[in-house]
């Protein structure tokens, strides 16, 4: 028997943008029905973010052991067991689960309906045997690993970001195919564990980023064993035995004993009948408007299903942005401008706004570089950690985006992503004052270099610190 239920607002998905969007609106009174067919918590929990980050610290640990020498500490060869490196994968996930489970969420006072859901009509959900009726609806259903046609993959042995965590076996030498995010994340983190490591991208490896900060981690993760065949677009898969070879275009051979595909992501839309709510879908996802409203005005789109940047913390942004819309009636519109990123291999690299070819592009000759390298700072040398660099585009005085890459870099990028969605000017940095040693300094120093020509290199203020003199 079909069951009917109304609500105020219903969302279809539980991921970080659907959870954040729930536990909002139930807390500031509004009825709220929540519709999850797969885990709560979504990709980032089960299989991106959380596992992924794990996964890497083990590999840190790891690597750490085989990194000594220079601080006086023998090196010695890590004894891995992969398969308890990921039982701690396993175990952080569970520690957040409860935060993201069902029970907590009924608990606040949300309906969660564990089913997935399916449109109806412009207004009408079907989740199982339940239609909800609602006023407002935000789907927040994610992205999935693209796997594209290769011929020959469907008859091979592969993983996605989905399932190589539960993989317990140590591959021999792990192929990934991607040399994006999440290929090369995953590939260091193996490399250090003791396997062996070929990616293989069809294009450039970490191509999204700054060329120059590419070239500075990709510098480094080649030395560390990582084979990186860039402009190998993969022709056809094949397995014998143990066996998998990967052929490019270019007549190019790869052999390994576990593949990973990592070259990007597909909008969750499949189960969700758009047509019957009048909602238009694209080729990233699903078109919406500045607020983040489809095509049926009713419906709402976040996260990576919207089909912009693919981040938790840009789902968890979006939640904000419709909080205020769909709970206030107040106008509230997205924006991508001042959202940071960053790449969690060693070295990190982390970015915010324009990088400097797209500020050059915008901004021409009104356009202010400022650079400051890691091997400057105190702390940095004192960790060894000298490898990195960071620039800051500046236009009039304003940053308008800022590219790091090196340690801490994740960190680093939040003081600009900071002065940046708050339209703050350089000046604010450079007044900061940073403890030393930090890296945080290297901000600072940063910033302190738009200032050096000025006063440095000026010849009016040097005329005017002589005429003061004679006081």
């Amino acid at each position: 028997m079909v069951h009917r239920i109304k609500t105020d607002l219903c969302i279809i998905g539980g991921g970080s943008g659907g959870l954040s969007v729930a536990a909002g609106a139930v807390q500031m009174g509004a009825n709220v029905v929540l519709v999850e067919g797969g885990k709560m918590g979504g990709d980032c929990l089960n299989y991106g973010c959380v596992p992924s980050k794990a996964l890497i610290a083990a590999g840190k640990h790891a690597h750490a052991m085989t990194t000594g020498a220079p601080f006086g500490v023998a090196p010695a060869k890590p004894k891995v067991d992969y398969a308890a490196a990921k039982d701690h994968v396993r175990n952080v996930i569970a520690g957040i689960e409860p935060h993201d489970s069902v029970e907590r969420f009924e608990g606040l006072g949300v309906n969660v309906i564990t089913e997935y859901g399916t449109f109806i009509s412009p207004t009408e959900l079907q989740a199982g045997d339940t239609i909800i009726t609602a006023r407002r609806f935000v789907i927040s259903t994610g992205s999935s690993p693209f796997v594209p046609p290769i011929p020959g993959l469907d008859k091979v042995t592969h993983y996605t970001n989905e399932d190589i965590f539960e993989l317990r076996e140590q591959p021999k030498h792990l192929l990934v195919i991607g040399g994006g995010p999440i290929g090369m994340e995953l590939a260091q983190a193996h490399v250090r564990l003791g396997s062996k490591v070929t990616v293989i991208e069809g294009f450039k490896a970490l191509g999204k980023d700054d060329p120059e900060m590419a070239a500075i981690a990709l510098e480094r993760l080649r030395a560390e064993g990582i084979v990186i065949e860039e402009d190998a677009l993969a022709e056809e898969i094949s397995q014998k035995g143990d066996v998998i070879t990967v052929k490019t275009k270019d007549g190019r051979s790869f052999k390994g004993s576990h593949l990973l595909m990592a070259v990007g992501r597909k909008p969750n839309t499949d189960k969700l009948n758009l047509e019957a709510a009048g909602i238009e879908p694209t080729r990233g996802g699903i078109k919406v408007d500045a607020s983040l409203k489809t095509t049926n005005k009713r419906v709402y789109a976040i996260g990576d299903v919207a089909g912009g940047l693919q981040f938790t913390h840009m789902a968890g942004y979006h939640a904000g942005v419709i909080i205020k819309s769909a709970l206030f009636g107040l106008p509230s519109k997205a924006s991508s401008a001042h959202i940071p990123w960053a790449t969690y291999i060693d070295p990190e690299m982390a970015q915010v706004g324009l990088t400097e070819a797209q500020a050059r592009e915008e901004h021409g000759d009104k356009l202010e570089v400022v650079r400051f390298e890691y091997a400057e700072n105190d702390r940095a040398r004192s960790e060894l950690a000298t490898t990195g660099l960071i620039k800051v585009m500046i236009v009039k005085g304003r940053p308008v985006g800022a590219s790091i890459v090196g340690a801490q870099a994740g960190e680093l990028i939040q003081t600009w992503a900071l002065v940046i969605a708050n339209k703050l000017k350089i000046g604010a940095v450079a007044a900061m004052v940073a403890p030393y040693p930090t890296l945080g300094e290297i901000n600072k120093r940063a910033a302190g270099a738009y200032y050096t020509p000025r006063l440095f290199e000026s010849d009016f203020v040097k005329k005017v610190v002589r005429f003061v003199q004679r006081f």
